[in-house]
């Protein structure tokens, strides 16, 4: 059984940085086919970053130069560092993973199997 659970979110001051872990465990930690999403209160959900294929990655551009996606094999975990934070920051971040071994970076939403809980990232102004 598949299961991604999410750590690391909390409350910081604009400009502030925070670290989000994701540990998956049930399957072949695959962090070239894991992203991270977040959903806004009243938005839909959207892409944040992306692993892939040879180092590749994928942000959007609202989080590019202040976000990077990394991972530690050793510990079948994936990370989000984040930087800079604005209030627009703001959301439910989720960890996804595709049932895929080989990806190239992706922000669809749609090409991913698996979810986390998600966990809450505020930034006051």
């Amino acid at each position: 059984q598949v299961q991604l659970l999410e750590s690391g979110g909390g409350s910081v001051q604009s400009g502030g940085s925070l670290r989000l872990s994701c540990v998956a465990s049930g399957y072949k930690f695959t962090p070239n086919c894991m992203a991270w999403f977040r959903q806004a209160p009243g938005m839909e959900r959207e892409g944040v970053a992306s692993g892939g294929i040879a180092g590749r990655t994928s942000y959007a551009d609202p989080v590019k130069g202040r976000f990077t996606i990394s991972q530690d094999n050793a510990k079948n975990t994936l990370y989000l560092q984040m930087n800079s934070l604005k209030p627009e920051d703001t959301a439910i971040y989720y960890c996804a993973a595709r049932s895929l071994s080989w990806c190239f970076p992706s922000l669809d939403g749609a090409l991913f199997r698996f979810w986390g809980q998600g966990t809450q990232v505020t930034v006051s102004s």
